[in-house]
């Protein structure tokens, strides 16, 4: 990894939550030991102090850390990676495990990469915060519908944290996420090894639902879900290291996770594939079967997390 690569974080060293005072002990110490005029080089210098002064300002922090650029872009090779079929909607995946070794799997105990016990190295999260897995929690977003929107996210991630984290111990939840493509917000996102899935959710009376790929159609209505495809492939431009998908739950009044039942239309063309849309059991059989199947998937990918957490509203 160059220099140029990395984050304004790893250039001084310091946590993604570390505090105003620690930023300034940070920049301190690193810029006397890059600064010319003892000895030091010029770029990094500026790297230096470019760092600082985004970090330490509120706003400029912000803004960076929105941007998702709160760490380098790793390769595959950073982590002695070989590649295994990509899904439908990706760029790519990686495995990490060797020929003639057994392969990780999802129920295995997670694996930090890097790993925190590494000399002389500066974690971007503290361990404890790496090993929870849930992060956040749904927020009020305006003044109408606010209660709807809330009431479905926490069934999201009641279902997700009942269903789906136990089966992958690796597997860690991020509620509320600001979306890098606009201004809108990405409820869920849930990832594990080089596997990251966006979930959004809606809330629709029984019956038997038919999706074309653009709409769900019930009784000659026609329903848009969340619009995720393209915030779906601007993550995955961010994250192009990982296999990125998108999911809409569809959930009914009475909590019946087999309601209401979603078709997907055969006859349909031109509709997106980067999309699911599922009721709260195909959800919860999809992620797992999603994630379950990549590679690595009881790898914690710390820096990928790190970004994602620096992401939240």
């Amino acid at each position: 990894m160059t220099k140029g690569s990395s984050s304004h974080y790893e250039v001084l060293r310091v946590a993604v939550t570390a505090t105003e005072r620690e930023i300034k002990v940070a920049y301190r110490k690193a810029a006397r030991a890059s600064h010319p005029d003892h000895g030091g080089d010029a770029a990094t210098f500026r790297q230096v102090t470019l760092a600082y002064e985004t970090l330490i300002d509120p706003q400029r922090r912000a803004a960076y850390d929105r941007s998702y650029a709160t760490g380098p872009r790793r390769s595959r090779a950073d982590d002695e990676a070989h590649f295994d079929a990509p899904a439908a909607g990706s760029h790519a995946s990686a495995t990490i495990h060797k020929p003639g070794t057994p392969r990780n799997t999802s129920g295995d105990a997670p694996v930090y990469v890097p790993p925190f016990d590494t000399p002389g190295a500066v974690p971007l999260l503290p361990p404890e915060l790496a090993s929870q897995q849930v992060h956040g929690m749904p927020r009020k977003r305006g003044i109408f519908g606010a209660e709807a929107r809330i009431q479905r996210e926490l069934r999201t991630v009641q279902l997700i944290s009942r269903q789906v984290l136990p089966a992958i111990p690796a597997a860690r939840l991020i509620n509320g996420l600001q979306s890098p493509a606009d201004n809108s917000h990405i409820d869920h996102a849930l990832l594990s090894g080089y596997r990251l899935a966006l979930i959004g959710s809606m809330l629709l009376p029984k019956g038997a639902y038919a999706w074309d790929g653009n709409t769900l159609n019930h009784g000659g209505r026609s329903v848009a879900p969340p619009q995720l495809a393209h915030v779906v492939r601007r993550m995955q431009d961010i994250f192009p290291e990982l296999n990125v998908t998108g999911w809409t739950v569809v959930h009914s009044p009475d909590g019946n996770l087999h309601e209401p039942v979603i078709d997907r239309h055969r006859r349909s063309r031109g509709g997106s594939d980067v999309v699911q849309v599922v009721n709260a059991a195909g959800l919860a059989r999809g992620l797992k079967d999603f994630l379950a199947s990549g590679p690595a998937p009881n790898t914690v990918n710390v820096q990928v997390l790190a970004r994602l957490l620096r992401g939240m509203h």
